[in-house]
């Protein structure tokens, strides 16, 4: 079995800096437990995994989003 090789979305894009002020792109990559997504899932590469990483604990430090999500009453 072949698995298909991901594609990094930020080199696709061409994207230089993940800001990290842009909260729906970096809630994407973070699951419901707060854990970030590691590598080997999302399919980012490792330049842009440690720009993802540094910019969600920057993210989470300023409040901009949540460390855990919210759970439903």
């Amino acid at each position: 079995m072949i698995k298909k090789r991901r594609i990094c979305r930020f080199c696709e894009n061409g994207t230089d800096y993940i800001d990290f002020r842009d909260d729906k792109r970096l809630t994407r990559f973070t699951t419901e437990q707060g854990k970030i997504i590691p590598r080997r899932t999302s399919g980012t590469c490792a330049k842009h995994q440690r720009q993802l990483v540094r910019a969600i604990k920057r993210a989470r430090h300023l409040a901009i989003i949540p460390y855990i999500a919210e759970m439903a009453k």
